[in-house]
């Protein structure tokens, strides 16, 4: 794990650069989601081409690695925030100039797809980066992201609670460790590549969206047995939309993952809104100290330091 970094807070009235460094998106959505973040106090900037469109990519790997560190470099943006997830994050791993992050720290907020360049970059460079609301889904609508997290996380508070209602104990007990994690897929997709997941010593966090129970128990086997897990402090699972057995099967999702993680001896909690949501996608700073405790019947998620500065 190299230093933290941390980038600068959030202020009223700040540009944000809109980037898509994934899949093309939806038109409506995407003006929506600007249009809120006008109302919330920023000032959304973007490029024409981000409209272009190459198979189910938003335009051409160059094109989006260019966005990236075209509005990463200037300095007049004051945050990047991704349009939406999809595929193709990957795609710009072996084209970005990591370095450039170090040197010119922003807030990176995003999820799904995302997760590839997010735990990259901490891993990388020790920038704290935001898995959270995108532009064209959850900023776009009135329900879709959840203001106090949004609110501590960019905007440099000192220290907070995430909001864990409806959360689910799966296994008592208390850890504390670096937040970490993101989509499964896109992690378990990193296992056996030079930007294979750093997971010692963390929270890690892992959520999904239409992912048959059979195949969360894979990704989970295929973390458990590339090593991945050893190091975790405590693990925290998602809403996990579209992932529960339906009624007829006789099992659980939560059933599945315990047969996978019997022998983990932190906390484990499921049900927290952050990634793939229903509505009231959370904000999480990854890469910053956090605990997580977790009893028979409630679990509470603290950040231990700010994300900002």
């Amino acid at each position: 794990m190299k230093p933290l970094t941390k980038p600068p807070a959030l202020k009223p009235g700040d540009k944000i650069g809109i980037i898509a460094p994934a899949s093309s998106f939806n038109r409506t959505g995407f003006e929506a989601g600007c249009e809120r973040l006008r109302h919330m106090g920023y000032e959304p900037v973007y490029s024409e081409n981000i409209f272009d469109r190459d198979l189910y990519f938003a335009g051409s790997t160059e094109r989006r690695a260019r966005e990236l560190e075209d509005m990463l470099q200037r300095r007049d943006i004051a945050a990047l925030i991704c349009a939406r997830g999809g595929y193709g994050s990957n795609y710009l791993l072996e084209r970005v100039d990591f370095q450039k992050f170090t040197s010119h720290p922003k807030i990176l907020l995003g999820c799904s797809d995302i997760t590839t360049l997010l735990t990259a970059l901490t891993d990388r460079t020790g920038l704290v980066t935001f898995h959270g609301p995108m532009v064209a889904k959850d900023i776009a609508t009135a329900d879709g992201m959840d203001a106090s997290s949004w609110e501590n996380a960019l905007t440099g508070a000192e220290s907070w609670s995430i909001a864990t209602d409806g959360v689910e104990v799966l296994h008592p007990g208390k850890a504390k460790g670096r937040l970490y994690g993101g989509c499964l897929s896109m992690l378990v997709a990193s296992l056996g590549t030079e930007f294979e997941i750093q997971t010692d010593n963390t929270l890690l966090f892992l959520e999904d969206i239409g992912e048959k129970p059979y195949r969360i128990d894979r990704m989970l086997m295929q973390l458990r047995m590339a090593g991945r897990l050893d190091a975790v402090c405590g693990i925290i699972f998602g809403e996990m939309p579209g992932c529960a057995a339906s009624a007829d099967q006789g099992y659980t999702l939560q059933q599945i993952i315990m047969r996978v993680l019997q022998d983990f001896n932190g906390p484990i909690v499921y049900g927290l809104k952050s990634g793939h949501v229903t509505s009231g996608n959370i904000t999480l700073p990854i890469g910053v100290q956090a605990e997580l405790a977790a009893d028979g019947s409630a679990a509470t998620l603290k950040i231990l330091e700010s994300a900002t500065k």
